[in-house]
């Protein structure tokens, strides 16, 4: 088990003395400092940009070069460098990463990301639809920098560059190891099937995140295995809050606001949050609005249980993560690693926990819990890539390998431009009827993604024409009993009740039943005799929660969902159709 800290240099309102952004960023290289002193293995950094008070990281390579100079051991992590070309060129990110990999000594660890806040991918004007594709385009075409001589160049829709020597190269060879963020099952099945680390912020359960892990292996071991840079780097890390005390009561007084306020201000640009940019006071509307939101503070108290990611208590959810004893945290850390996590990644400076507090949580973790970590991890780490070498090289094989440049090219200003202007037509925008062929095709499909795509910008009465009829709706029902995983099911066979109604148009509702058995569920259409779970909803809301569009919390609390019968089943249905803990 390896052990990270991780900023996402949050800064709440109000921007006062002992919240400026410079004591801030002071104070993160003191922390940083601290933990590779005391043996912490990596620090991850996030890219965001225009998210105010949630993220005021928009330099990660200026603060992990910074890091780089008053550190001696710590890996350094880009947690996640943004790949649209619009955000980063991909040239000049391959000679950032190189950069920074070689005036640390070889520390670096390349972690990528598509972006999914509007705040973001609106402000660079970056298609949403393409963003994937955006992303593997430059993870390709970057990785490829590093390793060839010269880079071949590039022609794809999204970028053009021509033949070019990216220096300098990094210390690391063939590259850095590559990561991707992960708040999805999907995603974590698309690193492993690209043979990169699985970077997962979806706050899971140790139990419920063991079935990813073998998930993510079992690809990583398989023919579906097609590396996206020129080596694997096999590993599933966790992220989650903490904070560390002698005394239970007190980590919770000093870790749990911040840890809260993480969790609803990343819900807030992702999800419900309506920004004006300058004028929203976030924290304030957190606040007034948490218990709403689904971070009750309340039900969060010390009684020296085993620690729980996420609370439930009379159907309410609370986040909580790392936050209590040594003893445990160091429970909580052994769950993770039985089942087979690589790595935890712990947030603790979020919200306005004090830098003093942090400090101290840090140094009492390192003290009292990596030891008790420490001699094994190096053995466990051999033994792995013991174990994965041969799929390694499998995989490896199966990569098309760094090309040759021809001998006779010459740099050529007016030649390389009017190449580039051969780029390729930007794609028009759909209308109505490529609108409708898309969302049947997502919708038979069952895809998350393409899903995704018809739900988002949607008003309510356009999503309830597209869903709400027959065909639709059998369609997602029958989407969800084939995703089933019993693992999350633990055991329950019964029925869950659907009944999405709440139309604008007055109509409804339209009853479904998922019939869960021993291994296997069926969407039936119409009532269900005696359900242990009852969800009415209405019909937009019920798609943008299958979209992912918006959390159970945010319905719950505006009354838009009503939940009725066993709520512990309740809280496992979206991993039971495949969906990221909490939806």
């Amino acid at each position: 088990m390896r052990f990270g800290i991780f900023y996402e240099h949050q800064n709440p309102r109000p921007w006062e003395a002992e919240r400026s952004e410079q004591q801030l960023l002071s104070d993160a290289l003191e922390q940083v400092e601290l933990a590779d002193r005391l043996g912490y293995d990596y620090v991850w950094e996030v890219e965001h940009h225009f998210l105010e008070e949630y993220s005021h990281s928009s330099a990660p390579e200026v603060f992990l070069a910074a890091a780089s100079q008053r550190t001696k051991r710590i890996r350094l992590g880009h947690g996640i460098v943004q790949l649209p070309p619009q955000v980063n060129h991909p040239a000049r990110v391959a000679e950032r990463i190189a950069t920074l990999d070689l005036i640390s000594g070889g520390r670096v660890d390349f972690g990528t990301g598509e972006s999914s806040s509007g705040a973001e991918l609106g402000g660079f004007l970056v298609d949403r639809e393409r963003k994937r594709e955006m992303w593997e385009d430059s993870l390709d075409a970057i990785t490829r920098m590093f390793v060839e001589e010269p880079f071949g160049g590039w022609d794809s829709e999204f970028f053009q560059m021509p033949v070019r020597n990216v220096v300098p190269k990094p210390a690391q060879r063939p590259h850095p190891p590559l990561w991707v963020a992960c708040s999805r099952r999907d995603t974590i099945h698309l690193a492993a099937q690209k043979g990169i680390g699985a970077l997962s912020f979806s706050f899971v359960e140790p139990e419920d995140a063991g079935k990813w892990v073998k998930e993510y292996y079992e690809l990583i071991d398989s023919a579906e295995c097609m590396p996206a840079g020129f080596g694997v780097n096999p590993s599933v890390t966790v992220v989650l809050p903490m904070m560390c005390h002698e005394d239970e009561a007190t980590a919770i007084e000093r870790g749990i606001d911040g840890a809260h306020f993480f969790g609803y201000s990343l819900a807030y640009y992702y999800g419900f949050g309506r920004h004006r940019p300058g004028r929203s006071d976030i924290y304030e509307e957190f606040l007034r609005e948490r218990d709403k939101r689904g971070f009750a503070r309340e039900i969060i108290s010390p009684d020296e249980a085993p620690l729980g990611v996420q609370i439930m208590q009379q159907g309410l959810g609370s986040l909580r993560g790392a936050i209590g004893t040594p003893e445990q945290i160091a429970d909580l850390v052994r769950r993770y690693e039985a089942v087979g996590v690589d790595q935890v990644v712990f947030v603790s400076q979020a919200g306005p926990n004090r830098h003093e507090d942090i400090c101290e949580s840090l140094e009492l973790f390192g003290e009292k819990v990596i030891p008790q970590f420490a001699e094994q991890a190096e053995e466990a780490e051999r033994e792995k890539l013991e174990r994965l070498a041969p799929a390694i090289e499998a995989a490896l094989a199966r990569r098309e390998p760094a090309r040759e440049a021809a001998d006779d090219y010459v740099v050529d200003e007016k030649v390389d431009l009017a190449r580039a202007r051969r780029s390729h037509p930007a794609r028009p925008p759909l209308g109505p009827r490529e609108l409708a062929r898309e969302a049947k095709a997502a919708l038979q499909r069952g895809g998350e993604v393409a899903l995704a795509k018809v739900v988002h910008g949607a008003s309510n009465e356009r999503l309830e024409r597209r869903f709400g009829n027959r065909f639709a709706q059998r369609a997602i029902f029958r989407g969800m009993a084939g995703r089933f995983d019993p693992a999350f099911a633990r055991g329950f066979q019964g029925e869950i009740l659907y009944e999405l109604g709440y139309t604008t148009n007055g109509a409804g509702p339209d009853r479904w039943a998922i019939r869960i058995g021993e291994q296997t569920a069926e969407a039936v259409e119409g009532g269900a005799a005696d359900p242990a779970v009852t969800i009415r909803i209405g019909v937009a809301d019920f798609a943008r929660l299958i979209a992912e569009e918006v959390r159970p919390p945010e319905l719950f609390f505006d009354e838009r969902l009503v939940i009725e019968g066993d709520f512990e089943v309740a809280s496992r249905l979206g991993e039971m159709f495949g969906a990221p803990s909490g939806y």
